[in-house]
């Protein structure tokens, strides 16, 4: 076999080696990372413009790259855990390997960091309320009455309001958004979903799912959560439609209420302008719910 022919071989073997590469976001990550004295870079901007270059290569060299957030607490958690030397670019490869089985991550098609970044930032935000949510739920126990898994039940639950408030929405373009209080934070899901004239919903069925998990971790731990959903129709306004989460259900809320919870700044208190072109509309009710259990009880 000649050196040329084993040098082709290598470089197709290297494009099927599907690489991982762990980005480091914002400022205060890579300042964390400098403390290291085998970590190379002394500035963030250049750091990621030798990323955005190696992602470049790596496209046109065919390799298949997905990109995951290296969040440099975890790294020393990682370290410790593990016994590796965290002053090491063995143990920052080894860390890198870890999140492409465990991590957010995205996959590099060309798209500039500008765009990558955030769009890392949301996955990894999904992924975490997920884990939140499922924990909540795995949690959550039985019932002392009727032994009833309550995680399971709420999930059941959760998925036939979706189904129910998707009927009642009929065809279009639907935007909905769940938001939950849970602790220090606020658990927040999305879900972007068209029903055709035949009555088929046409989504994502993972973001479907992280939604339905969202909305049942708001059952299990009766937070007082809401639900807004966003109709989409070509050359009409679009109409937004409010529930509030209480009692394992969705009660509508009133148009002034929908108009209230839409114009006023969730962190301040303060009014906000309406948004040019749309419609505040009370939350239609429900249909009742097929299991036959009175919301909230079992």
């Amino acid at each position: 076999m000649t050196t040329t022919t084993t040098t082709r071989l290598r470089r197709a073997l290297r494009r099927e080696i599907p690489s991982t590469i762990g980005l480091l976001a914002d400022e205060r990550d890579f300042a964390a990372m400098r403390r290291y004295r085998t970590f190379a870079f002394d500035d963030h901007p250049t750091y990621l413009k030798e990323v955005e270059a190696l992602l470049k290569t790596l496209a046109r060299q065919g390799t298949h790259t997905t990109v995951t957030l290296f969040d440099p607490d975890e790294y020393a958690s990682y370290c410790a855990e593990t016994g590796l030397d965290p002053d090491h670019p063995s143990s920052r490869s080894r860390f890198t390997d870890h999140l492409a089985t465990t991590g957010a991550r995205v996959t590099y098609t060309g798209q500039p960091l500008a765009s990558l970044l955030p769009e890392l930032v949301d996955a990894a935000v999904r992924r975490a309320t997920w884990e939140y949510a499922t924990t909540v739920l795995a949690t959550a126990g039985d019932c002392a009455d009727c032994g009833l898994d309550l995680g399971r039940d709420a999930f059941d639950r959760a998925t036939r309001l979706l189904l129910r408030l998707l009927d009642g929405a009929g065809a279009g373009t639907h935007h909905l958004v769940c938001s939950v209080p849970a602790a220090d934070d606020h658990l927040l899901a999305v879900l972007h979903t068209v029903r055709d004239d035949h009555g088929t919903d046409h989504h994502d069925p993972t973001a479907a799912a992280e939604f339905a998990a969202v909305l049942a971790a708001g059952i299990v731990l009766a937070a007082p959560g809401g639900l807004v959903l966003r109709a989409m129709t070509p050359g009409r306004p679009d109409r937004l439609h409010g529930w509030r989460l209480a009692d394992g259900t969705l009660a509508p809320l009133t148009e002034a209420e929908v108009f209230a919870a839409y114009c006023t700044d969730a962190r301040t208190g303060e009014p906000l302008p309406p948004e040019h072109g749309v419609d505040h509309r009370a939350g239609f009710p429900l249909a009742p719910d097929p299991d036959g259990h009175h919301p909230g009880h079992h």
